[in-house]
């Protein structure tokens, strides 16, 4: 486990707008609770609270991944509007503890939905 750091930071902050996710045509996700994740030079990732996502679209697969800053994160395929995206969606179940806000929540890789929408009003 290696620690965030100025070599690299890692911040969490909640998200004031609503964020939805859409994968073909369909809502799959939608919270105004979402908590945004910026680490290092990375693109910012919005994980929003898994009771906002649409569950019976998501089907758990066998993929895992290691981050040695945030753990092991289990993977989601999401089905939705006769479309199928194989590992689309990831959440770090037992997060390490400079990241445990993200329990319970899911994050979306953009390129596998159709849109991540963020709105300010």
């Amino acid at each position: 486990m290696k620690e965030p750091g100025p070599d690299h930071p890692i911040t969490i902050t909640p998200n004031p707008h609503r964020i939805r996710v859409m994968l073909g045509g369909v809502i799959v996700a939608e919270t105004t609770r979402a908590l945004t994740l910026a680490e290092a030079g990375l693109p910012p990732v919005q994980y929003i609270p898994r009771e906002d996502a649409a569950w019976d679209l998501y089907e758990r697969t066998s993929h895992v991944t290691h981050c040695p800053y945030k753990g092991d994160a289990s993977y989601y395929a999401l089905t939705a509007g006769g479309v199928e995206r194989p590992n689309a969606v990831w959440s770090y179940e037992a997060p390490y503890p400079a990241v445990a806000q993200i329990k319970d929540h899911i994050a979306f890789y953009p390129n596998k939905v159709d849109a991540i929408e963020e709105f300010t009003d």
